[in-house]
């Protein structure tokens, strides 16, 4: 079976089980990428609260993010964690935004997806996960975002290897796949679930995950 047979088999196998994710969380285009910056080193249920904070208190666009004094910031995104260094990039997003003229991050929706990329790798903070949850989450970008999730699943089946950076990872399911949006975002989604449930960090239930019959093969 070729790579993008098996992909898509993997796909099928976690969608029959699983159903829709419906990813990923927000009201907005910039609430997405607010979200993608908070997530970082902590778990979407903190980031949560600090979203509920942001958006009491009008905070969740560029005007109204950028009202707030650094230790006002930093108070309503405490609970996402490293609240400090988060205030930061938010404020380096914002920058980033102004420098390029777009009054918010709709306005680059067409521009070329892998300048558009770079300009925000370029952004204190903003690494490559950030930056494609950014592009595909807010702005409908085929971009394929992999994380430890993926690399833990996919390594244990020995698809690719322990020590693969971002990019081959990445490269892995983009060299393949068709650049489907609704495709890339639900199967990041999938995975995302299924090592939260299944393929945990120890004591994975093979038994019983989705792609156990995968290993069997």
């Amino acid at each position: 079976m070729n790579r993008e047979d098996l992909l898509l088999k993997y796909y099928e196998a976690l969608s029959e089980r699983l159903g829709p994710s419906h990813w990923w969380p927000g009201k907005s285009p910039f609430e997405i990428a607010v979200g993608a910056i908070l997530v970082q080193n902590t778990n979407w249920v903190n980031v949560e609260k600090a979203i509920d904070n942001l958006r009491a208190n009008d905070g969740l666009t560029p005007k109204g993010l950028r009202k707030f004094s650094t230790e006002e910031l930093q108070e309503l995104i405490r609970p996402s964690g490293f609240f400090r260094m988060k205030a930061i990039r938010l404020n380096k997003f914002l920058d980033f935004l102004d420098e390029n003229s777009a009054k918010c991050i709709t306005d680059l929706a067409e521009a070329d997806t892998f300048e558009l990329r770079e300009k925000l790798l370029a952004v204190k903070g903003i690494g490559p996960e950030t930056a494609d949850s950014i592009l595909l989450y807010a702005l409908n970008k085929p971009v394929f975002v992999v994380d430890a999730y993926t690399r833990r699943i996919f390594n244990r089946h020995m698809l690719v290897h322990e020590d693969i950076d971002y990019h081959e990872l990445q490269e892995y399911f983009m060299d393949v796949l068709d650049p489907d949006i609704n495709l890339y975002n639900e199967y990041h989604a999938l995975i995302v679930r299924t090592a939260k449930e299944w393929c945990k960090k120890s004591n994975p239930d093979c038994a019983n995950c989705p792609l156990g019959k995968f290993l069997e093969n």
